[in-house]
């Protein structure tokens, strides 16, 4: 059984899935203050244009509006309310599912929930982790508990890696421009624009010569330089540490456990094929 209430939802609003998005995943995640469109989403984006006509129609259906003297999208109090429904139904569907014994998913939840709890705590900055009150379903039922506190340590594990690269001196573009050839998932510098659909051909080309001007990419080669493979990784690195060091320290001796129940929960939710 699938979670078809968004579909169904879209279908009754007579809206497509980058609009459902655009309000649910985006403008009701954010705070009173709202938010630029280019925050919304992926750091590492250069190009926008896709999310105007979503936006227009979101305001259209009086979902979301725009302030004119901030650059600030806004969700409305009718974007607010089908929110409010899309996590209503989404806890109801989750209620509804089998995985492993409740008294197992409560226990995870909580020992995670230490976790998060310790991370939130650690003066890590926030850009992600402020979204987690606003996304909350409810905790009585035990697999939205879990899925609560595993939202909470996504957004902490991105907060984790963006506050990493910032410190070593990247914006969002040019870092995934580097992280994308470090991983080898280009063979040439035509093929790269391919991998980076949220940026244009002549961003990633910007990109590669700022890349190269700080001796990280070789000057005629595709290939991180010595200097670049080593800040990669320190950027890597640093992530783990971030996210990983304020873990309460007893949760090691639970690890194997807390592994071993997290994929179960995942097999049930996604059966083999």
């Amino acid at each position: 059984m699938k979670f078809t209430f968004p579909l169904r939802l879209m279908e009754e609003l007579g809206i497509d899935r980058p609009t459902y998005q655009f309000v649910v995943a985006g403008v009701a995640l954010q705070g009173d203050d709202g938010a630029r469109v280019e925050d919304l989403f992926n750091p590492y984006s250069t190009t926008y244009e896709q999310w105007s006509a979503p936006a227009a129609a979101a305001r259209g259906l009086g979902l979301a509006d725009f302030n004119e003297l901030t650059g600030r999208w806004h969700v409305t109090p009718k974007g607010r309310e089908l929110f409010t429904r899309v996590r209503r139904e989404a806890d109801t569907y989750l209620a509804s599912l089998e995985t492993i014994p409740p008294q197992d998913i409560v226990h995870l939840a909580a020992q995670l929930s230490r976790a998060l709890a310790a991370i939130e705590s650690s003066g890590l900055p926030f850009d992600h982790m402020l979204r987690n009150s606003r996304l909350r379903g409810d905790g009585k039922i035990p697999l939205v508990a879990l899925e609560n506190v595993l939202f909470g340590l996504w957004h902490a594990r991105d907060d984790s890696h963006m506050s990493a690269w910032r410190d070593a001196g990247f914006d969002g573009p040019s870092f995934d421009v580097l992280t994308r050839i470090w991983r080898k998932e280009a063979a040439s510098e035509e093929e790269l624009p391919s991998k980076l659909p949220g940026q244009r051909a002549e961003d990633v080309a910007a990109a590669l010569a700022k890349l190269r001007a700080k001796g990280l990419l070789e000057k005629d080669g595709f290939a991180p330089t010595e200097l670049g493979t080593a800040l990669r990784q320190r950027v890597e690195d640093e992530t783990d540490r971030r996210f990983f060091s304020p873990w309460p320290q007893d949760l090691a001796k639970e690890a194997p456990w807390l592994i071993e129940r997290l994929r179960s929960v995942n097999a049930a939710l996604v059966p083999a094929p």
